[in-house]
This record gives C-alpha cells, structure tokens and sequence, in this order.
C-alpha cells in the first residue's frame, strides 16, 4: 500500500501540535493546583508603619495561612515607589513576586520621564485591597482653627511654608497638589522616604501640613501631637464624624481617595491572577482583617484584574491632568 508522504507528514504535524497543547494546558492546570509552592515576596515601596506597608501586612498574615506558605514583606522606598516597581516589573511572571503598591503608582508616569517600566504593559492589576481617606495635619500650635485659616497663612506667607509627602508621586503628594491648585496656594514640597517621617516632621514643627493616610495619623490625632483640619474624600469618615472634608470646608473638587492596590508583573498566568484575586476576597472578608481596617478607617476595595486594569489607567489620565496643571516634575 502507497502513503501519501504529504498526507502522512500533514497528520503527524496535527498529532504533534494537538499534544503540545495538550501538555501547556496540562502545565497550566498543574501550576494552577500546586501554586503557590514556595515563599511568596510582597514588595512595599513605602517605609514599615506607612498605611500601604500596614495593609500588605493585614492582608499578608490571613493569606499565608489559607495558601500554607510564607508570605514575607520587603520595604523597598525610594522614587515616588517606582524602585519597587522597577523591580516587580523585572522578575519572574510567576506569582512569588508581587507589588503592594499606593494610587501613586497611577501618578508616576506622569512626573517621572524615563521610567525602566511601562506602567501597563509590563505590569498588571490583581485587584485594589482596601480604600482609604487622607486627613490633612498640623501642629497644634500652629493655631489653625480650621482649613480657612490655614489657607489664608499660605497666602500671607507663600515663601515661609511647606508641605510634605510620602515622596515625589506618591498618593500624599498627588492629594496636595490637587488641593493646592483649587484652593489656589503655593508653598515648598518637602518630600519623605513615608508618611512616619513625614508625620514626625509636622509633630516637630519642620513642615507645615501633610496630607496623611488615616490609618496613620489617627492615634496621633486623638493623643492631641497633632490636629486634624479636614478629610479627603468626598464623604465624612466615621472614625473623625466630626472632621470635615475638604470640599464641606469650601474647597470644591478637591476630594481624594488613597488606594492600595495588589500589583504583578505582567504574563503572570491567568490562574495565579484568580488565585491570587480570590485569595484577597477571601482575606478581607476575614474577621480580624476587618477589625484591622476599621481600627485604620479603611474600606476593602476589590474588582477583577481586568476591571482593577482598566480603573488604573483611567486613574493614570487623571493624574495626567493634575500633573500638567501643576508643572509636576521629578528626575529617576
């Protein structure tokens, strides 16, 4: 009997790319059922005790527990959080190297020019973790009564005031820039590794104000070391009810909402992302996280990947705008 030598090398190629498919979907399930099998990283781009390193550490202790391996938190400052970035954006897509990451990383690529990472495509979303106000501060001896009084200070004395951050492009940077501009102030940018030094400096009288994350200034607010003028978000927080926000204070549209996110590098496989993003659900509905959050006035704050990817680069076209208006700039 005569074979058809095309035909018989045609059914070869087919039986050859059937298995090969065949084994990445079997890798693929397998990788799926036994991740994670190691120690996962969660990279923190701001110093232990700020409000995103508190809610990576929240979230990370649940989690270990449910996935049965170490989930350990490495502090990497610097740059407004784009060296952790960098880094995140680097390593193996495999789901052991993740970035706990603030609403500054939606900022950043407006201010920094020459980024080693393109924020959306060589990163991507997991899911946001948790929502939470800013709450500007003072020394209580500066004698503010209220934002009136402080804005009409900056004006008086545009060139002996400052503010800080957590660093250029952070979430606390972007939240005064957008304040400055509508309440229409200027003063110096002082700019931290932070928010704990940021905040020390304000108890001792170096900088000005600080836009800080709740979570962080709340006990220092109800020990009296600092005072409290007014809330970010566009509604009161229940941890300060009678705090008003900016915009009750008569600063329209100057609302701002800190985020905190669950970040990857991009190519990690579509099953360690669901993982990963069920895992977090999980965690934040777990009693003792909630407690922890309502202590630090945060909200959980979840949505799929795709849906935390297209939040992100809706966030990013804002920032775009605010950064533009500001003449914000900053050098890697």
């Amino acid at each position: 009997m005569k074979i058809n030598k095309l035909a018989f090398r045609g059914v070869i190629s087919k039986i050859c790319c059937i298995g090969m498919i065949t084994f990445t979907l079997a890798s693929l399930s397998g990788f799926a059922q036994t991740y994670p099998t190691k120690t996962i990283k969660m990279i923190v781009p701001f110093s232990a005790g700020s409000v995103t390193d508190i809610i990576a550490r929240a979230l990370s202790d649940v989690m270990s527990k449910d996935l049965g391996q170490p989930i350990i938190i490495e502090n990497k400052l610097g740059a407004g959080g784009t060296i952790a970035a960098t880094q995140v954006a680097k390593s193996d897509p495999d789901g052991y190297t993740l970035l706990v990451h603030s609403s500054g990383h939606a900022l950043n690529p407006s201010i920094y020019p020459n980024l080693p990472y393109d924020t959306l495509k060589d990163l991507t979303g997991i899911t946001p973790l948790a929502a939470i106000p800013n709450v500007l501060v003072v020394n209580p001896n500066k004698g503010w009564k209220n934002l009136a009084d402080m804005v009409a200070a900056v004006k008086a004395n545009p060139d002996q005031m400052n503010y800080g951050s957590a660093g250029i492009g952070s979430a606390t940077h972007m939240n005064a820039e957008k304040f400055n501009l509508v309440a229409g102030i200027k003063a110096t940018h002082v700019p931290y590794k932070g928010t704990p030094e940021a905040i020390s400096e304000v108890i001792g009288g170096r900088i000005d104000w600080f836009f800080s994350p709740l979570a962080s200034a709340l006990p220092l607010i109800k020990s009296g070391q600092l005072q409290a003028l007014a809330i970010s978000t566009p509604k009161r927080s229940s941890a300060l009810p009678s705090l008003p926000t900016t915009i009750e204070a008569g600063y329209p549209n100057s609302d701002y909402i800190l985020w905190v996110g669950l970040i990857a590098p991009t190519n990690i496989p579509p099953s360690v992302v669901k993982k990963l993003n069920d895992e977090v659900i999980k965690a934040q509905a777990n009693p003792e996280v909630k407690e922890r959050f309502a202590k630090l006035g945060a909200d959980s704050y979840s949505m799929s990947s795709e849906g935390f990817n297209v939040f992100i680069k809706n966030e990013m076209e804002v920032a775009n705008k605010i950064s533009k208006a500001a003449n914000l700039k900053a050098t890697n």
